[in-house]
């Protein structure tokens, strides 16, 4: 339900969608007293957190009795395929108000866990219907739809159990952690994930916007939001993270359905095929969907303009509107 999924690099070099910026990329930032040019890559640094929250969710899912709920949930989290988005983004939002990623990183690994249990039950075949996810098989195809449905929902309260036990209260109050707690709430359910998942499926085209802000804004929203309440952010801050977060999450799905339709080989194995939800090329086609991702790629960068006070510190932000965008690389994982 959110940006995490990279398509191969085939596509990259044939399919320009926006605009193409180079992944390492050259910001100016000013601040009162002094302007500078900083490079900065996006990549080094995604794949350099990738590996510090693959550790944090090996950890923090260990087997244990009923040995087979816990197999399901590490397969779905763990899977070598998995890109960290919400937690990357949690933990850049963090960095950019001051905070630390020791203070990131409990929050951070359980959006992953809430993000992955989303989509153990999107795969559903009452669902979206999906057999594969990440580049393996879907988690019920591999454990059957009864432990799948089981997985996704102890990954929920896992999440929520990990942020009370593990975030250190000496770098976040207790205030902070309930703020990130309802966050995250609200965000799966039902005026958030779950009622994007419902208009998906039962839903009219009019409905799209509303899809797409909920099915997949929602959880770039949360992350990019839970990053700045850790570290303090004040209530405006949080309104722009908020639609910062949504647009990203938005502009990554629309520029995925983009590369999709214009790399499609002909019919889909009818084994293989997945039922297709509502999106901004389903219901306008390619060009005009091409028009709403610049739109939001705009209105996301419009939203860091506020921020420029902090230097240097929201350039990774900026950079992960310019790959949603793009795709410039690929992330190793």
């Amino acid at each position: 339900m959110s940006f995490a999924t990279v398509l191969n690099s085939s596509s990259q070099l044939h399919l320009p969608i926006i605009r193409r910026l180079p992944h390492r990329s050259s910001f100016r930032c000013s601040s009162s007293s002094t302007t500078t040019s900083v490079k900065f890559d996006l990549k080094t640094y995604w794949s350099n957190l990738i590996g510090e929250i693959n550790r944090n969710l090996d950890d923090a899912i260990q087997v244990q009795y009923p040995d087979l709920i816990y197999q399901a949930m590490r397969y779905s989290v763990l899977a070598k395929g998995a890109k960290r988005a919400p937690p990357v983004m949690c933990v850049a939002a963090c960095e950019l108000f001051g905070g630390s990623r020791a203070a990131a990183f409990p929050t951070a690994c359980a959006l992953e866990m809430v993000h992955a249990a989303s989509l153990i039950h999107d795969d559903l075949p009452c669902m979206d219907d999906d057999p594969s996810r990440r580049g393996q098989p879907s988690n019920h195809t591999v454990f059957g739809v009864d432990m799948a449905i089981l997985a996704g929902d102890a990954l929920f309260p896992l999440g929520f159990r990990h942020i009370v036990s593990h975030t250190p209260t000496d770098l976040v109050p207790e205030s902070r952690i309930l703020r990130v707690i309802a966050e995250i709430a609200r965000s799966v359910g039902s005026t958030g994930m779950a009622a994007g998942q419902f208009l998906d499926l039962e839903g009219g085209p009019n409905a799209v916007d509303f899809i797409q802000e909920k099915k997949f804004g929602e959880m770039s929203e949360c992350s990019a939001v839970c990053g700045g309440i850790l570290a303090g952010a004040g209530d405006e801050e949080i309104r722009s993270l908020r639609r910062y977060g949504r647009a990203v999450g938005v502009l990554y799905e629309v520029v995925d359905k983009v590369l999709q339709e214009r790399t499609k080989t002909g019919t889909e194995n009818g084994a293989e095929k997945k039922k297709q939800g509502k999106s901004y090329v389903s219901i306008y086609g390619v060009e005009k969907a091409m028009k709403i991702a610049e739109d939001l790629r705009e209105k996301a960068k419009r939203e860091l303009d506020g921020f420029e006070k902090y230097g240097d510190r929201v350039i990774p932000l900026h950079s992960f509107v310019d790959y949603a965008a793009n795709r410039g690389f690929t992330v190793d994982v």
